[in-house]
Protein backbone atom coordinates (compact mmCIF):
# COMPACT_ATOMS: atom_id res chain seq x y z
CA UNK A 1 0.00 0.00 0.00
CA UNK A 2 1.76 3.15 -1.27
CA UNK A 3 0.89 6.67 0.17
CA UNK A 4 -1.62 7.40 -2.25
CA UNK A 5 -3.08 4.25 -1.67
CA UNK A 6 -3.53 4.49 1.77
CA UNK A 7 -5.26 8.13 1.51
CA UNK A 8 -7.88 6.86 -0.74
CA UNK A 9 -8.26 3.94 1.71
CA UNK A 10 -8.56 5.74 4.78
CA UNK A 11 -11.08 8.45 2.99
CA UNK A 12 -13.55 5.12 2.59
CA UNK A 13 -12.87 5.43 6.28
CA UNK A 14 -14.48 8.55 6.83
CA UNK A 15 -10.78 9.62 7.99
CA UNK A 16 -9.23 12.79 5.95
CA UNK A 17 -6.11 13.10 6.57
CA UNK A 18 -3.96 16.61 7.08
CA UNK A 19 -0.50 17.17 5.72
CA UNK A 20 0.53 17.28 9.21
CA UNK A 21 -0.91 14.08 10.21
CA UNK A 22 0.72 12.46 6.49
CA UNK A 23 4.09 13.80 7.75
CA UNK A 24 3.62 12.27 11.36
CA UNK A 25 2.90 9.02 10.01
CA UNK A 26 5.83 8.89 7.51
CA UNK A 27 7.97 10.34 10.52
CA UNK A 28 6.78 7.72 12.95
CA UNK A 29 7.80 5.03 10.11
CA UNK A 30 10.94 5.92 9.99
CA UNK A 31 11.66 6.48 13.73
CA UNK A 32 9.92 2.61 13.95
CA UNK A 33 12.80 1.27 12.01
CA UNK A 34 15.33 2.83 13.10
CA UNK A 35 14.23 1.97 16.70
CA UNK A 36 13.37 -1.82 15.26
CA UNK A 37 17.23 -2.24 14.86
CA UNK A 38 17.55 -1.80 18.61
CA UNK A 39 14.89 -3.93 20.14
CA UNK A 40 13.21 -5.91 17.28
CA UNK A 41 9.50 -4.68 17.50
CA UNK A 42 7.98 -5.82 13.92
CA UNK A 43 8.96 -8.39 11.61
CA UNK A 44 7.13 -6.05 9.37
CA UNK A 45 9.41 -3.14 8.05
CA UNK A 46 8.74 -2.46 4.46
CA UNK A 47 6.81 0.77 4.34
CA UNK A 48 4.18 0.06 2.33
CA UNK A 49 3.76 -2.94 4.44
CA UNK A 50 3.93 -0.95 7.67
CA UNK A 51 1.44 1.70 5.50
CA UNK A 52 -1.16 -1.43 4.97
CA UNK A 53 -0.58 -3.91 7.84
CA UNK A 54 0.32 -1.15 10.96
CA UNK A 55 -1.16 2.00 9.96
CA UNK A 56 -4.49 1.61 7.68
CA UNK A 57 -4.57 -1.71 10.02
CA UNK A 58 -4.90 0.73 13.13
CA UNK A 59 -7.69 2.84 11.51
CA UNK A 60 -10.04 -0.44 11.22
CA UNK A 61 -11.31 0.14 14.20
CA UNK A 62 -13.49 2.94 12.94
CA UNK A 63 -15.78 0.29 10.94
CA UNK A 64 -17.23 -0.20 14.64
CA UNK A 65 -16.74 2.79 17.25
CA UNK A 66 -16.53 6.90 16.43
CA UNK A 67 -13.51 8.12 17.82
CA UNK A 68 -14.29 11.66 16.37
CA UNK A 69 -15.49 12.60 19.84
CA UNK A 70 -13.15 13.40 23.25
CA UNK A 71 -12.49 9.90 24.81
CA UNK A 72 -10.09 8.61 27.60
CA UNK A 73 -8.77 5.31 25.95
CA UNK A 74 -6.13 2.60 26.71
CA UNK A 75 -4.59 0.81 24.57
CA UNK A 76 -2.85 -2.89 26.02
CA UNK A 77 -0.51 -4.25 24.89
CA UNK A 78 0.44 -1.41 22.42
CA UNK A 79 4.22 -2.91 21.77
CA UNK A 80 5.35 -1.08 18.35
CA UNK A 81 2.40 1.53 19.44
CA UNK A 82 -0.12 0.09 16.80
CA UNK A 83 -3.38 0.80 17.50
CA UNK A 84 -2.61 3.78 19.80
CA UNK A 85 0.33 5.76 18.29
CA UNK A 86 -1.39 6.15 14.86
CA UNK A 87 -4.95 7.07 16.78
CA UNK A 88 -3.67 9.31 18.49
CA UNK A 89 -2.20 11.05 15.63
CA UNK A 90 -5.37 11.26 13.44
CA UNK A 91 -7.70 11.62 16.17
CA UNK A 92 -5.40 13.95 18.60
CA UNK A 93 -9.03 14.27 20.77
CA UNK A 94 -8.45 11.64 22.37
CA UNK A 95 -6.73 10.64 25.71
CA UNK A 96 -4.59 7.83 25.56
CA UNK A 97 -2.99 5.41 27.64
CA UNK A 98 -0.33 2.82 26.07
CA UNK A 99 0.78 0.02 28.72
CA UNK A 100 3.27 -2.35 27.58
CA UNK A 101 5.08 -5.37 30.10
CA UNK A 102 8.23 -4.46 28.75
CA UNK A 103 10.15 -1.16 29.93
CA UNK A 104 12.41 -1.15 26.57
CA UNK A 105 9.50 -0.80 24.40
CA UNK A 106 8.26 1.61 26.69
CA UNK A 107 10.94 3.94 26.18
CA UNK A 108 10.97 3.22 22.87
CA UNK A 109 6.97 4.61 23.00
CA UNK A 110 7.89 7.62 25.09
CA UNK A 111 10.84 9.02 22.90
CA UNK A 112 7.97 8.61 20.02
CA UNK A 113 5.30 10.35 21.67
CA UNK A 114 8.52 13.28 22.42
CA UNK A 115 9.18 13.28 18.84
CA UNK A 116 5.96 13.53 17.14
CA UNK A 117 4.59 16.42 19.39
CA UNK A 118 1.92 14.41 20.89
CA UNK A 119 -0.01 15.51 23.56
CA UNK A 120 -2.42 13.68 26.06
CA UNK A 121 -0.80 10.38 25.79
CA UNK A 122 1.08 8.47 28.11
CA UNK A 123 3.24 5.37 27.64
CA UNK A 124 3.62 2.93 31.11
CA UNK A 125 5.39 0.34 32.40
CA UNK A 126 3.14 -2.48 33.39
CA UNK A 127 1.20 -5.49 33.64
CA UNK A 128 -1.78 -5.15 32.19
CA UNK A 129 -3.22 -7.45 34.80
CA UNK A 130 -1.96 -4.93 37.73
CA UNK A 131 -3.42 -1.94 35.96
CA UNK A 132 -6.91 -3.27 35.46
CA UNK A 133 -6.89 -4.11 39.61
CA UNK A 134 -5.52 0.10 39.99
CA UNK A 135 -7.82 1.48 37.15
CA UNK A 136 -11.20 0.34 37.41
CA UNK A 137 -13.81 1.68 35.49
CA UNK A 138 -11.90 4.55 34.41
CA UNK A 139 -11.62 4.07 30.50
CA UNK A 140 -14.34 4.79 27.54
CA UNK A 141 -12.52 2.54 25.40
CA UNK A 142 -10.35 0.00 25.75
CA UNK A 143 -8.81 -1.75 22.98
CA UNK A 144 -5.69 -4.69 22.19
CA UNK A 145 -4.40 -5.07 18.76
CA UNK A 146 -3.32 -9.21 18.24
CA UNK A 147 -2.64 -9.67 21.92
CA UNK A 148 -3.62 -12.65 23.46
CA UNK A 149 -6.32 -15.22 23.55
CA UNK A 150 -9.59 -13.77 23.64
CA UNK A 151 -10.85 -15.06 26.99
CA UNK A 152 -7.47 -13.74 28.87
CA UNK A 153 -7.76 -10.57 27.16
CA UNK A 154 -11.48 -10.28 27.97
CA UNK A 155 -10.57 -10.77 31.65
CA UNK A 156 -7.73 -8.57 31.12
CA UNK A 157 -9.71 -5.14 29.37
CA UNK A 158 -13.20 -5.11 30.52
CA UNK A 159 -12.26 -4.26 34.56
CA UNK A 160 -10.89 -1.00 33.20
CA UNK A 161 -13.86 -0.25 30.83
CA UNK A 162 -16.55 2.70 32.19
CA UNK A 163 -19.77 0.67 32.69
CA UNK A 164 -21.36 1.52 29.11
CA UNK A 165 -17.95 1.90 27.47
CA UNK A 166 -16.75 -0.73 25.25
CA UNK A 167 -13.75 -2.92 25.23
CA UNK A 168 -12.91 -3.68 21.45
CA UNK A 169 -10.27 -6.94 20.30
CA UNK A 170 -8.46 -6.37 16.69
CA UNK A 171 -7.68 -9.40 15.72
CA UNK A 172 -7.66 -12.21 12.62
CA UNK A 173 -9.88 -14.64 12.33
CA UNK A 174 -11.44 -15.01 15.64
CA UNK A 175 -14.59 -17.70 15.34
CA UNK A 176 -13.32 -20.22 17.70
CA UNK A 177 -12.40 -17.48 20.67
CA UNK A 178 -15.30 -15.61 20.10
CA UNK A 179 -17.34 -19.00 21.41
CA UNK A 180 -14.63 -19.82 24.45
CA UNK A 181 -15.12 -16.21 25.58
CA UNK A 182 -18.36 -15.93 26.00
CA UNK A 183 -19.09 -16.67 29.40
CA UNK A 184 -16.23 -15.10 30.61
CA UNK A 185 -17.51 -11.95 28.80
CA UNK A 186 -20.65 -12.42 30.48
CA UNK A 187 -19.40 -12.45 33.75
CA UNK A 188 -16.88 -9.72 33.19
CA UNK A 189 -20.50 -7.36 33.12
CA UNK A 190 -19.71 -7.73 28.80
CA UNK A 191 -21.76 -8.28 26.65
CA UNK A 192 -20.91 -8.78 22.60
CA UNK A 193 -22.35 -6.05 20.75
CA UNK A 194 -21.19 -6.78 17.08
CA UNK A 195 -18.35 -8.92 15.37
CA UNK A 196 -17.16 -7.08 12.20
CA UNK A 197 -15.54 -9.26 10.08
CA UNK A 198 -14.26 -7.72 6.93
CA UNK A 199 -10.51 -8.28 4.60
CA UNK A 200 -7.65 -5.69 4.25
CA UNK A 201 -7.11 -4.44 0.71
CA UNK A 202 -4.77 -5.26 -1.57
CA UNK A 203 -3.66 -8.36 0.16
CA UNK A 204 -7.23 -9.37 1.57
CA UNK A 205 -6.27 -11.30 4.52
CA UNK A 206 -8.66 -11.64 7.15
CA UNK A 207 -9.93 -9.11 9.99
CA UNK A 208 -12.44 -9.37 13.30
CA UNK A 209 -13.53 -6.72 15.25
CA UNK A 210 -14.74 -7.59 18.34
CA UNK A 211 -16.88 -4.92 20.42
CA UNK A 212 -17.45 -5.48 23.90
CA UNK A 213 -20.39 -3.29 25.48
CA UNK A 214 -19.54 -3.14 29.50
CA UNK A 215 -23.25 -3.37 30.64
CA UNK A 216 -22.66 -4.03 34.70
CA UNK A 217 -19.51 -3.13 37.32
CA UNK A 218 -17.40 -5.97 36.85
CA UNK A 219 -17.09 -7.80 40.35
CA UNK A 220 -13.56 -7.06 42.08
CA UNK A 221 -12.42 -10.76 41.81
CA UNK A 222 -11.46 -10.08 37.92
CA UNK A 223 -8.99 -10.24 36.70
CA UNK A 224 -7.74 -13.27 38.82
CA UNK A 225 -4.21 -13.82 39.32
CA UNK A 226 -4.22 -16.63 37.45
CA UNK A 227 -6.27 -16.16 34.65
CA UNK A 228 -7.50 -19.45 32.81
Amino acid sequence: MNKDQFIKEVEKLDIFLTEEQLNQLEKFYNLLIEWNDKINLTRIVEREEVYLKHFYDSLTITKVIDLSKEKKLCDVGSGAGFPGIVMKIVFPNLKITLIDSLLKRVKYLNEIIKQLGLENIEAIHTRAEDYARSHREEYDIVVARAVANLKVLSELCIPMVKKYGYFISMKANAKEEIEESKTIIQALGGNIKEVFEFTLPIEESNRSLIKIEKQRITNKIYPRNKIK
